[in-house]
Protein backbone atom coordinates (compact mmCIF):
# COMPACT_ATOMS: atom_id res chain seq x y z
CA UNK A 1 0.00 0.00 0.00
CA UNK A 2 1.33 3.43 -0.95
CA UNK A 3 0.78 6.38 1.37
CA UNK A 4 -0.07 9.81 0.01
CA UNK A 5 2.78 12.12 0.95
CA UNK A 6 1.25 15.58 0.37
CA UNK A 7 4.37 16.77 -1.42
CA UNK A 8 2.78 19.72 -3.26
CA UNK A 9 1.11 22.56 -1.39
CA UNK A 10 -0.81 23.60 -4.52
CA UNK A 11 -2.50 20.20 -4.87
CA UNK A 12 -6.25 20.25 -5.59
CA UNK A 13 -8.29 17.34 -4.25
CA UNK A 14 -11.70 16.73 -5.86
CA UNK A 15 -14.69 16.05 -3.62
CA UNK A 16 -18.00 15.37 -5.38
CA UNK A 17 -20.67 15.42 -2.69
CA UNK A 18 -23.36 14.33 -5.13
CA UNK A 19 -22.22 10.71 -4.83
CA UNK A 20 -22.29 10.60 -1.03
CA UNK A 21 -25.43 9.74 0.93
CA UNK A 22 -26.87 12.91 2.46
CA UNK A 23 -26.65 11.62 6.03
CA UNK A 24 -22.86 11.11 5.65
CA UNK A 25 -21.96 14.25 3.66
CA UNK A 26 -21.06 16.70 6.41
CA UNK A 27 -18.96 14.17 8.33
CA UNK A 28 -17.13 13.24 5.12
CA UNK A 29 -16.50 16.89 4.27
CA UNK A 30 -15.18 17.68 7.75
CA UNK A 31 -12.91 14.63 7.60
CA UNK A 32 -11.55 15.65 4.22
CA UNK A 33 -10.89 19.22 5.37
CA UNK A 34 -9.19 17.98 8.53
CA UNK A 35 -6.81 15.95 6.33
CA UNK A 36 -5.68 18.95 4.26
CA UNK A 37 -2.33 20.55 4.90
CA UNK A 38 -1.79 24.30 4.73
CA UNK A 39 -2.01 25.53 1.13
CA UNK A 40 -3.93 22.51 -0.15
CA UNK A 41 -7.43 22.84 -1.53
CA UNK A 42 -10.45 20.63 -1.85
CA UNK A 43 -12.58 21.27 -4.94
CA UNK A 44 -16.12 20.63 -3.75
CA UNK A 45 -18.95 19.90 -6.22
CA UNK A 46 -22.60 19.78 -5.18
CA UNK A 47 -26.05 19.96 -6.75
CA UNK A 48 -27.16 22.87 -4.53
CA UNK A 49 -25.60 25.82 -2.74
CA UNK A 50 -24.64 24.42 0.70
CA UNK A 51 -25.28 27.55 2.77
CA UNK A 52 -25.92 25.72 6.10
CA UNK A 53 -22.70 23.74 5.56
CA UNK A 54 -20.74 26.94 4.90
CA UNK A 55 -22.03 28.38 8.18
CA UNK A 56 -20.87 25.21 9.98
CA UNK A 57 -17.45 25.42 8.30
CA UNK A 58 -17.00 29.05 9.32
CA UNK A 59 -17.95 28.20 12.92
CA UNK A 60 -15.65 25.16 13.04
CA UNK A 61 -12.60 26.42 11.12
CA UNK A 62 -12.83 30.21 11.18
CA UNK A 63 -10.03 31.66 9.06
CA UNK A 64 -8.24 28.29 8.80
CA UNK A 65 -10.29 27.41 5.71
CA UNK A 66 -10.97 29.90 2.92
CA UNK A 67 -14.13 29.47 0.84
CA UNK A 68 -13.92 30.39 -2.86
CA UNK A 69 -16.84 29.91 -5.24
CA UNK A 70 -15.73 28.87 -8.73
CA UNK A 71 -19.16 28.13 -10.19
CA UNK A 72 -22.62 28.95 -8.90
CA UNK A 73 -25.01 27.57 -11.52
CA UNK A 74 -28.35 25.94 -10.68
CA UNK A 75 -27.68 22.22 -10.22
CA UNK A 76 -23.90 22.57 -10.17
CA UNK A 77 -22.03 24.42 -7.47
CA UNK A 78 -18.21 24.31 -7.38
CA UNK A 79 -16.36 25.67 -4.36
CA UNK A 80 -12.69 25.51 -3.43
CA UNK A 81 -12.00 25.08 0.27
CA UNK A 82 -8.40 26.17 0.89
CA UNK A 83 -6.57 25.25 4.07
CA UNK A 84 -4.68 28.35 5.23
Amino acid sequence: MTAHLHLRQDQVYPFDARGIAKRFRHAAIFGALDALNSGERMRFVNDHDPLPLLDQLRARYGDAVAIQYLQRNPGEIVIDFVRT
